[in-house]
């Protein structure tokens, strides 16, 4: 049993599918004939933040509960 080649667009919309557009992930990867490991894996690999300068999830010394320390990030404070 050979293992199955997705194209990498083909993983993407797979992700989306889920983190976009709501669906289940048991209902993708069984409309989609992959496992939902398979999918879980795709998902951790495109929800990698991009290493950028995003200063809006910056919490650096923060004590506060976490959302409300990046909405004190977003602000400046």
């Amino acid at each position: 049993m050979s293992k199955a080649n997705f194209s990498e667009d083909f993983k993407r919309d797979a992700v989306l599918q889920i983190t976009e557009r709501g669906y289940p992930v048991a209902e993708v990867s069984q409309r989609l004939g992959i496992s939902p490991h398979s999918l879980y894996a795709w998902k951790k690999k495109f929800s990698q933040p991009s290493g950028g300068d995003d200063k809006d999830t910056e919490q650096v010394g923060c004590i506060k509960p976490k959302a409300q320390c990046t909405v004190n990030a977003r602000q400046g404070e």
